[in-house]
Protein backbone atom coordinates (compact mmCIF):
# COMPACT_ATOMS: atom_id res chain seq x y z
CA UNK A 1 0.00 0.00 0.00
CA UNK A 2 1.47 3.19 -1.31
CA UNK A 3 2.05 5.89 1.89
CA UNK A 4 -0.62 7.96 -0.54
CA UNK A 5 -3.59 6.48 1.26
CA UNK A 6 -2.20 7.17 4.45
CA UNK A 7 -1.69 10.99 3.40
CA UNK A 8 -5.02 11.21 1.77
CA UNK A 9 -6.66 9.69 4.62
CA UNK A 10 -5.08 12.03 7.04
CA UNK A 11 -6.23 15.03 5.10
CA UNK A 12 -10.17 13.51 4.91
CA UNK A 13 -9.86 12.43 8.41
CA UNK A 14 -9.39 15.91 9.45
CA UNK A 15 -13.38 16.39 9.16
CA UNK A 16 -13.53 13.85 12.12
CA UNK A 17 -14.57 15.20 15.82
CA UNK A 18 -11.85 17.73 17.11
CA UNK A 19 -9.30 16.26 19.50
CA UNK A 20 -10.07 12.93 18.26
CA UNK A 21 -6.22 11.33 16.38
CA UNK A 22 -7.02 8.52 14.08
CA UNK A 23 -4.48 6.70 11.51
CA UNK A 24 -4.55 4.37 8.87
CA UNK A 25 -2.55 1.12 9.29
CA UNK A 26 -1.95 -1.65 6.35
CA UNK A 27 -2.61 -5.30 7.98
CA UNK A 28 -2.97 -8.29 6.06
CA UNK A 29 -4.56 -10.29 8.90
CA UNK A 30 -7.46 -8.64 8.57
CA UNK A 31 -10.51 -11.09 7.54
CA UNK A 32 -13.49 -10.28 6.20
CA UNK A 33 -16.66 -10.47 8.17
CA UNK A 34 -14.51 -11.15 11.18
CA UNK A 35 -13.57 -7.99 12.69
CA UNK A 36 -12.13 -7.99 16.80
CA UNK A 37 -14.61 -7.30 19.39
CA UNK A 38 -15.14 -3.55 19.42
CA UNK A 39 -14.43 -2.78 15.92
CA UNK A 40 -16.41 -2.24 12.89
CA UNK A 41 -16.54 -2.95 9.61
CA UNK A 42 -16.47 -1.31 6.22
CA UNK A 43 -15.83 -3.10 2.84
CA UNK A 44 -15.81 -1.05 -0.44
CA UNK A 45 -15.35 -2.16 -4.40
CA UNK A 46 -12.94 -0.01 -5.96
CA UNK A 47 -11.49 -0.04 -9.61
CA UNK A 48 -7.36 -1.17 -9.68
CA UNK A 49 -4.89 -2.76 -12.11
CA UNK A 50 -2.74 -5.81 -11.42
CA UNK A 51 0.47 -6.74 -12.43
CA UNK A 52 1.97 -10.35 -12.24
CA UNK A 53 5.25 -10.60 -11.20
CA UNK A 54 6.00 -13.91 -12.69
CA UNK A 55 4.95 -12.99 -16.20
CA UNK A 56 4.56 -8.92 -15.98
CA UNK A 57 1.14 -9.33 -17.19
CA UNK A 58 -0.85 -6.23 -16.59
CA UNK A 59 -4.76 -6.59 -16.25
CA UNK A 60 -7.18 -3.76 -14.93
CA UNK A 61 -10.71 -4.66 -12.43
CA UNK A 62 -13.32 -3.03 -11.85
CA UNK A 63 -14.08 -5.30 -8.40
CA UNK A 64 -11.14 -4.59 -6.11
CA UNK A 65 -12.33 -4.72 -2.60
CA UNK A 66 -10.71 -3.30 0.20
CA UNK A 67 -11.55 -3.86 3.62
CA UNK A 68 -11.89 -1.48 6.63
CA UNK A 69 -11.63 -2.22 10.29
CA UNK A 70 -12.15 0.54 12.18
CA UNK A 71 -11.83 1.31 16.00
CA UNK A 72 -12.57 4.95 18.30
CA UNK A 73 -10.76 3.85 21.64
CA UNK A 74 -10.32 7.43 24.82
CA UNK A 75 -9.84 9.93 21.56
CA UNK A 76 -7.35 7.72 19.44
CA UNK A 77 -9.09 5.65 16.63
CA UNK A 78 -7.39 3.18 14.35
CA UNK A 79 -8.28 2.18 10.88
CA UNK A 80 -7.18 -1.28 9.65
CA UNK A 81 -6.92 -1.62 5.94
CA UNK A 82 -6.53 -4.60 3.44
CA UNK A 83 -6.75 -4.06 0.13
CA UNK A 84 -7.92 -7.67 -1.80
CA UNK A 85 -5.42 -9.32 -4.15
CA UNK A 86 -6.01 -10.98 -7.78
CA UNK A 87 -3.69 -13.57 -9.86
CA UNK A 88 -2.48 -13.90 -12.47
CA UNK A 89 -4.81 -16.50 -14.69
CA UNK A 90 -1.83 -17.12 -17.36
CA UNK A 91 0.74 -18.62 -14.75
CA UNK A 92 0.33 -21.65 -12.77
CA UNK A 93 0.71 -21.13 -9.44
CA UNK A 94 0.87 -17.11 -9.57
CA UNK A 95 1.16 -15.34 -6.02
CA UNK A 96 -1.68 -13.13 -4.94
CA UNK A 97 -1.06 -9.60 -6.56
CA UNK A 98 -1.25 -6.56 -4.87
CA UNK A 99 -3.81 -3.87 -6.62
CA UNK A 100 -2.64 -0.83 -7.44
CA UNK A 101 -5.30 2.06 -6.83
CA UNK A 102 -4.83 5.09 -8.52
CA UNK A 103 -5.18 8.65 -6.50
CA UNK A 104 -8.30 9.62 -8.04
CA UNK A 105 -10.10 6.21 -6.00
CA UNK A 106 -7.98 6.38 -3.31
CA UNK A 107 -9.52 9.92 -2.72
CA UNK A 108 -13.27 8.39 -3.07
CA UNK A 109 -12.18 5.49 -1.13
CA UNK A 110 -11.09 7.23 1.53
CA UNK A 111 -14.30 9.77 1.89
CA UNK A 112 -16.36 7.37 1.99
CA UNK A 113 -14.03 5.47 4.58
CA UNK A 114 -14.58 9.13 6.81
CA UNK A 115 -18.15 8.92 6.04
CA UNK A 116 -18.13 5.26 7.86
CA UNK A 117 -16.49 6.20 10.42
CA UNK A 118 -18.40 9.21 11.40
CA UNK A 119 -22.04 6.66 10.88
CA UNK A 120 -20.18 4.11 12.58
CA UNK A 121 -17.96 5.23 15.69
CA UNK A 122 -19.92 8.40 16.21
CA UNK A 123 -23.36 7.25 15.59
CA UNK A 124 -23.76 10.61 13.22
CA UNK A 125 -27.11 10.08 11.06
CA UNK A 126 -25.84 11.18 7.18
CA UNK A 127 -27.24 11.09 4.03
CA UNK A 128 -25.09 8.75 1.93
CA UNK A 129 -23.71 9.93 -1.02
CA UNK A 130 -22.62 8.69 -4.15
CA UNK A 131 -19.23 8.82 -5.31
CA UNK A 132 -18.49 6.90 -8.37
CA UNK A 133 -15.29 5.30 -8.56
CA UNK A 134 -13.04 5.91 -11.96
CA UNK A 135 -14.03 2.71 -13.79
CA UNK A 136 -11.09 0.55 -16.33
CA UNK A 137 -12.00 -0.58 -19.75
CA UNK A 138 -11.97 -4.52 -18.60
CA UNK A 139 -12.13 -6.56 -21.83
CA UNK A 140 -12.30 -9.70 -20.02
CA UNK A 141 -14.64 -11.21 -17.67
CA UNK A 142 -14.22 -11.18 -13.68
CA UNK A 143 -12.90 -14.42 -12.90
CA UNK A 144 -13.76 -15.91 -9.12
CA UNK A 145 -11.10 -18.63 -9.16
CA UNK A 146 -8.37 -15.68 -9.05
CA UNK A 147 -9.73 -13.17 -6.79
CA UNK A 148 -9.00 -13.25 -3.59
CA UNK A 149 -12.53 -11.34 -2.67
CA UNK A 150 -14.81 -14.26 -4.35
CA UNK A 151 -12.46 -16.54 -2.59
CA UNK A 152 -13.08 -15.13 1.16
CA UNK A 153 -17.25 -14.87 0.18
CA UNK A 154 -17.41 -10.67 -0.23
CA UNK A 155 -17.32 -10.32 -4.18
CA UNK A 156 -20.30 -10.78 -5.68
CA UNK A 157 -19.88 -10.76 -9.44
CA UNK A 158 -23.58 -8.80 -9.71
CA UNK A 159 -21.54 -5.78 -8.82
Amino acid sequence: MSPEWTQIFQIKAEALKQGDSWELQYDENIEPNKPNLDWKEYIRNTSASFKCSMCRRKWPSNKVKVLFHMCLRNGQGTVKVRPLRQNCKKCPNAPMENPSVESENINTLMEKLVEKIKQKCYHENLEESYRPFRLYEVKSPHEPEHCEGCIKGVCTNNL
